[in-house]
């Protein structure tokens, strides 16, 4: 059913929750994973001079946490891949389910938060709301951190009929 899965992550607590998930189920189907990094440079376009620095900054932790996936899907047994690249969040991670046929999104509810969050959207909610393929969310609870017990998989197409 699961050939390629692709999980997006930005290094966080939300981002590290859809990994065990999608490492689960990559193990369960043999599907190859695929970690995406993107350093979304719409955010820095107001930086001048200093935004290469800045850029440069994200993607060396794009690197350790693409590398961080590598390593949890080899032990694992699992094979995988890895991508750091820049552009917006939602869109580039659209376009690597479509350059990757990519089966399954595997993604965490919260990354940005604060007026980051507010200003930019949610880039699951706009992943779930454009992806060609269903996306499975990973919810954190608010208040600990901790994962939720409800992890929903939202196929797009229905998502922007709801």
């Amino acid at each position: 059913m699961y050939d390629d899965i692709l999980v997006p992550t930005d290094g966080s607590k939300a981002a590290e929750r859809a990994i065990e998930h999608a490492l689960d189920i990559a193990e369960t189907y043999g599907a190859t994973l695929h970690a995406l990094y993107v350093v979304d440079t719409s955010i820095y376009t107001s930086l001048d001079a200093g935004a290469d620095v800045v850029i440069d900054a994200l993607e060396r932790e794009g690197d350790v946490a693409t590398k961080h996936i590598l390593d949890a899907a080899e032990e694992a047994g699992v094979d995988a891949d890895a991508e750091v690249t820049t552009g917006t969040a939602y869109r580039s991670i659209r376009d690597y389910i479509e350059s990757h046929d990519i089966d399954l999104v595997v993604m965490g509810t919260h990354g940005r938060t604060g007026l980051s969050h507010y200003l930019l959207g949610s880039v699951t909610e706009r992943v779930v709301r454009t992806s060609p393929v269903p996306v499975l969310t990973v919810r954190m609870d608010e208040e600990t951190g901790d994962e939720d017990e409800t992890d929903e998989i939202a196929d797009a197409e229905d998502a922007e009929t709801a």
